[in-house]
């Protein structure tokens, strides 16, 4: 027989694991290559990381309102229907759907195989099994879809399942990086650091042989700024996941802000000590060309020789596991909310006798699949970054028009720095897009376009409807 109701089993210890661990993955041990290419300097380079934590966390103060007010599973998209209305809630859940959660999902459950071929070299990217045109298939694409199956499955048995893999794991990944970071303040090279440090503030890009190329023009610098910010921000993507799951956590009006709180602050805090334990061991320029932008690779090895490379290996397949499992968990409750709206597949607004609901669980899972069998995870990741911080300042907007639409509703937690904080939140997300529009616009127009079509999706389903 199956329940009515989803369960509250999720603690306030469990809520800050699905923020902390669906946050970091690989991308904290790769993507600063490319913002040290694009930015030059030690002070602009932790300046980035430091930019990307404030605004997530003032966006997740933010949201912590909107949470209180709606503790419901579903989160964001409930937020998008209470402060705009149906149409703007499905856009963001069929972005989901299409791009944001399922393309990360893929790529991620890539990358954990990528790293234990490390050790099972069967397993590698670079091996092809299949090929017709230009379509192949590898391995680690079909290990990967293996893991997603196999990590939904165990979350169709229940979210005590989900939740206690995800602690572990999390907890795990935590003490191991805070081990790299001290290890490697402990071998920190005092020449590669006073050299790193000497030209702090001088934002300039890195070319390949020590060649640098300086920024002459303001609008140039805030290019290059914004573009350094896409890995910073890629790498703070899936914050907001713990919104998703509000259906199940114990008091939901406290601990949703709360988790956010804390667990923004001490994946900041994380993000920051790495980089900097990075520039106590590398060059600038070392960092900036690592092979393969395998940025935490080459500092591992610097540190513990050739065994670097191994443990570093097995830190980044226990980040991406934890980190996957916590998007598989999240993202099936927006698609379970949308279908009690009538706006997904009729069956996900079921739960199985687990109290869990399953069919959006498998649906999330074959469409995460696909993507990883297409090949294109990583060209929708870079688009993910535009259209989910577009979301998120759409988001915080109606933090306001709530504000005016229903002033009476309760507000167990207000919006820290409110107006002014979410405001700046607001502005800063906005540069930011108009930036990458200017100077990435590969990163932005196939993402919007993916989001738009999500507009006569919605109106071919109220169409059904009547």
């Amino acid at each position: 027989m199956q329940k009515s109701s989803l369960k509250k089993e999720i603690r306030l210890i469990d809520a800050i694991s699905i923020v902390v661990g669906s946050m970091v993955g690989s991308g904290i041990f790769i993507v600063g290559a490319d913002i040290m290419r694009q930015i030059g300097s030690a002070g602009g380079f932790i300046g980035v990381w430091v930019l990307g934590g404030v605004m997530t966390l003032i966006a997740a103060l933010s949201y912590g309102e909107l949470s209180g007010m709606f503790p419901k599973a579903g989160g964001q998209y409930v937020y998008l229907k209470e402060a705009y209305n149906p149409l703007v809630a499905f856009v963001y859940g069929w972005s989901l759907f299409a791009v944001i959660q399922t393309g990360t999902i893929a790529a991620v459950g890539v990358s954990f195989f990528k790293f234990l071929a490390y050790f099972l070299p069967g397993l590698s990217e670079n091996i092809i099994v299949f090929q017709i045109g230009n379509f192949t298939l590898s391995p680690a694409q079909l290990a990967a879809v293996l893991l997603i199956f196999a990590l939904t499955y165990v979350n169709t048995k229940g979210i005590k399942s989900g939740k206690t893999i995800q602690t572990i794991f999390t907890i795990t990944k935590v003490l191991s990086i805070g081990g790299l970071i001290v290890f490697g303040f402990v071998f920190l090279s005092p020449s590669v650091w006073d050299l790193n440090w000497s030209e702090m503030w001088q934002i300039k890009k890195l070319l390949p042989d020590n060649e640098v190329e300086l920024y002459h023009t303001l609008p140039d610098l805030g290019g290059g700024i914004a573009a350094a910010l896409v890995g910073a921000i890629m790498s703070y993507e899936a914050w907001n996941n713990v919104t998703f799951v509000s259906g199940e956590i114990q008091n939901p009006k406290r601990n949703i802000g709360l988790s956010l709180l804390i667990g923004v602050s001490v994946v900041t805090l994380i993000y920051v000590l790495l980089n900097l334990m990075f520039m106590a061991v590398l060059p600038l320029n070392e960092i900036a060309y690592a092979d393969k932008d395998r940025v935490g690779i080459a500092a591992s090895q610097n540190i513990f020789g050739e065994l670097g490379t191994g443990i570093i290996a097995i830190l980044i397949m226990v980040a991406t596991f934890g980190c996957n499992n916590g998007l598989i968990i999240s993202g099936a409750r927006v698609y379970y909310t949308m279908a009690q709206d009538r706006l997904f597949f009729k069956s996900s607004a079921q739960l199985n006798k687990y109290a869990v609901p399953a069919y959006a669980l498998w649906y999330q899972a074959m469409m995460a699949s696909l993507l990883c069998l297409s090949g294109t995870y990583g060209d929708l990741l870079d688009m993910i970054t535009f259209v989910a911080v577009l979301f998120y300042v759409v988001t915080i907007v109606g933090v306001y028009i709530l504000r005016i639409k229903k002033p009476d509703l309760p507000r167990p937690y207000r919006a820290v720095g409110y107006p002014l904080l979410p405001a700046l939140y607001i502005l800063m997300g906005l540069l930011f897009c108009v930036l990458l529009i200017i100077y990435k616009p590969d990163f932005t127009w196939p993402g919007l376009m993916i989001a738009m079509t999500g507009i006569p999706i919605y109106f071919l389903l109220q169409r059904k409807r009547t």
